[in-house]
């Protein structure tokens, strides 16, 4: 019967979650420094070279058998998996240096994905070769595969640092891994300095190392500094961007963008560089197209006159034709135990003195197997010398045994033999006794000997098993290296971003509504015809040009910034204005401003003051008064910029209080104000202090409790004022001519003895005033 323990939950899953991390950290995500593999990769390879013989000078076999092999044999994962696995291997644009030669539909840079693995066919690169082909020398050890049926290397004999060449992505549980490519000519370069003296520190092999080397090209633009540290630490952000060629046809312009940075779907670049134009961003650009064949050529045409430099710097900012790639040295390294490794981050120079100590250790297990198979030959070849000057009495000897048995204990006995020479000699083909055949045997006895006294001298030798090593990567470099892709350069001209670049300078209308609607017409014939929403109405109509800003005013004090060229430009509705900006409950527009200068009326110089006065904020001011009665003056200088969704404050209001409305100041304003329960008063903007940040302001007129602000209006003459209508249906004009100048902070004069004030007449802003234009001239 079945004895049950009782363990605790916690207990288990971290029991088994502790398994299932170190599963995936040693078996399926990171690579091994000493191969630069993954388990998988590592089992696709083993398989092709041992099962199925897949050779670079051999055929082709279908994808689908070798993925079927390695799943039944050695990799028990899922199908798809394994061929994705195969087939980044086969990628020149993902590998640096492939390692499966494929033949069919293996994807693109465009994104499309590889064609079903019973259409494409798969043989190894001569490269891989040189991570496979001493295999059969026992140079590394074995362990069983997941069903005990066979054995499978742990790490394959790789003859170069095979890591840092082809690099390696992959995520684990609680880590990561990001190596970059890198360039064979100079990773070996650096090995063999290493192998020279090995007292080089990370700084010196960056000698030979310049950077990573994409297969895609492009550039880097991290400087030598950034790079050394990213090799020192073995983590740290490379900054990347596309290159580009200036061609011309007549008088036409054509940036051709011949690179893109590693890791980038060309496609999806495409489409961002195509929705940028679409969406009149880029007004610069006529077209784009690719007309990429193993080559990449992304050909955008621009306008006659348009700036490269001004194209180039809008797509660096926003496509991915520049950004950032993040390094992360992890891999695994040897432990105690050899059949398990563990993760740890490495920097360049552990990455090669690693792989020299393995590599050191495969050579040396190498010549051990080539002294071994020579001694046993020569000790069969030592047998045959042994009896041929006897031939005839070995012979004879063999014709009176009674049997194969009786024959080798007779020719033991005789001549001193050993059982394998024995063995040999008894199945020794007849014309091997001919006299030409003996002399070749004992040729090939010198040669055996003098090729195992050579080997026994390395291996009495540290420095000759490092000299064979050394002269072993010379000549992989001689055969697979490749002139360096990627460029290391600071760009010669930093391109700078210019917003105002990319718009079109072009005068527009920009209607606001009271209920917070916002759009932007070219022109209109009448404002009766401009469409809003039924109920609305329009409460501010100006102009400007699409590349300066619009300022809107809040109840709460708030100021929000836009680029006019951002209002959306519709004869619709519009859009509501929270749909750009995060209002707050209850917050509505009480002013809008144009920000373009040529709609200001000139101001009157600001008046001298002493030097040790503090100077006040630049004009022109603007003026908000809220409904319980206080009054701001502050400077719009504050808020002409863009401002982010959550605004600029200009106003610190108590509770309860609320901007009633906001205007910008002219030359001889005077402030005309009207309450609820009948009272007004005119009083100059000269008498209210400018703030110089956000802040409560002044009493401009004293109310009751229960008063409040109904109407207000800036007068530059006696007759101007705001209309009010009282509950009776009377209307009346506050103006200066009637009511006089008064002094803020008073509770004003008396309009109404009974009742209340009921309305007042609120008027459009309207600012649609002649526009100087940049030469001086004017336009209506």
């Amino acid at each position: 019967m079945m004895e049950v323990t009782p363990v605790p939950l916690h207990v288990a899953a971290r029991e088994r979650y502790l398994a299932y991390a170190l599963s995936v950290v040693t078996s399926r995500a990171l690579p091994d420094v000493r191969d630069g593999l993954k388990p998988v990769q590592r089992r696709i390879l083993f398989t092709m070279f041992h099962e199925l013989s897949l050779h670079p000078s051999g055929r082709y076999r279908k994808c689908a058998a070798v993925v079927g092999d390695v799943m039944g044999k050695y990799h028990p994962h899922g199908d798809q998996a394994i061929y994705d696995a195969l087939v980044r291997m086969a990628q020149d644009f993902t590998l640096r240096a492939t390692l499966v030669d494929g033949q069919g539909n293996f994807g693109s840079l465009d994104g499309d994905k590889a064609a079903a693995m019973r259409y494409t066919e798969c043989r190894l690169t001569a490269l891989a070769e040189e991570l496979l082909t001493e295999l059969k020398k026992r140079t590394v050890d074995y362990r069983p595969n997941y069903d005990g049926q066979r054995f499978e290397p742990i790490v394959l004999p790789a003859q170069f640092p095979h890591l840092l060449i082809n690099g390696c992505e992959g995520i684990a549980v609680g880590m990561a891994t990001r190596i970059p490519p890198h360039n064979l000519g100079e990773i070996i370069d650096a090995t063999v300095a290493l192998i020279d003296d090995p007292s080089l520190n990370t700084q010196q092999l960056m000698e030979y190392v310049k950077g990573p080397d994409f297969p895609t090209a492009g550039q880097i633009l991290s400087d030598t500094a950034d790079i050394a540290s990213i090799y020192e630490t073995g983590q740290g952000t490379l900054r990347v961007r596309a290159q580009y060629e200036l061609e011309r046809e007549g008088r036409r312009k054509l940036i051709v963008i011949h690179s893109v940075p590693y890791g980038v779907n060309k496609g999806r670049l495409l489409e961002r560089i195509g929705q940028h134009v679409q969406e009149k961003k880029l007004p610069q650009v006529v077209d784009v197209r690719d007309e990429s064949t193993e080559d990449v050529r992304v050909v955008i045409e621009l306008k006659v006159g348009s700036s490269v430099e001004a194209v180039m710097a809008y797509l660096y900012k926003h496509t991915p034709l520049e950004g950032t790639w993040s390094v992360n040295m992890t891999a695994l390294i040897p432990s105690e135990n050899p059949d398990v490794a563990r993760p740890a981050r490495l920097n360049l120079h552990e990455c090669l003195s690693i792989w020299l100590k393995f590599r050191n250790q495969t050579i040396r297990r190498r010549f051990e197997y080539d002294l071994q198979q020579l001694l046993d030959r020569i000790h069969i070849l030592e047998g045959f010398s042994l009896i041929f000057d006897a031939l005839d009495e070995v012979i004879a000897l063999i014709r009176k045994s009674e049997g194969k048995r009786d024959a080798a204990e007779r020719l033991m006995d005789r001549f001193d033999l050993t059982e394998i020479q024995t063995d040999a000699i008894l199945e020794l083909k007849l014309y091997r006794l001919a006299r030409l055949e003996i002399l070749l045997i004992q040729e090939e006895l010198d040669e055996k000997r003098l090729e195992a006294a050579r080997i026994q001298d390395i291996l009495s030798s540290v420095l000759k098993i490092w000299s064979v090593v050394r002269a072993e990567l010379l000549e992989i470099r001689a055969l697979y290296a490749t002139p360096r892709k990627t460029v290391i350069a600071a760009p010669e001209k930093q391109l700078v971003y210019d917003a105002d670049a990319y718009i079109v300078k072009e005068d527009s209308y920009v209607v606001v509504t009271r209920d917070g609607w916002i759009k932007r017409q070219s022109s209109f014939t009448n404002m009766s015809k401009i469409r809003i929403r039924e109920g609305d109405e329009i409460g501010w109509l100006i102009r400007a040009h699409t590349r300066s800003t619009v300022s809107f005013f809040t109840s709460h004090g708030v100021a929000y910034v836009m680029r006019v060229d951002d209002v959306p430009a519709t004869t619709g509705y519009g859009e509501p204005v929270q749909r750009h900006f995060k209002f707050s409950d209850g917050e509505r527009i009480v002013g809008v401003l144009s920000n373009d200068s040529r709609h200001r009326p000139p101001l009157a110089p600001p008046e001298p003051v002493e030097e040790e006065t503090e100077q006040p904020p630049p004009p022109p001011y603007c003026i908000a008064f809220t409904e319980h009665g206080r009054v701001l003056q502050f400077s719009l200088k504050s808020h002409e910029e863009i401002s982010n969704r959550n605004g600029r404050r200009f106003g610190r209001l108590k509770t309860g209080d609320a901007i009633f409305v906001v205007y910008e100041l002219r030359d001889e304003d005077k402030v005309c104000v009207a309450t609820r329960f009948g009272r007004a008063m005119i009083f100059p903007t000269g008498e209210i202090p400018i703030l110089k940040a956000a802040g409560k302001g002044v009493t401009g007129i004293k109310l009751r409790p229960e008063d409040y602000i109904l109407a207000c209006e800036l007068a530059t003459s006696s007759l101007d004022g705001p209309k009010i209508f009282t509950a009776q249906g009377r209307e009346l004009v506050v103006r200066e001519r009637k009511f006089g100048i008064s002094k803020r902070g008073s509770r004003g004069k008396v309009v109404l003895k009974r009742g209340h004030i009921e309305n007042w007449e609120r008027r459009p802003q309207i600012e649609l005033g002649p526009v100087k234009q940049d030469d001086g001239g004017e336009e209506e």
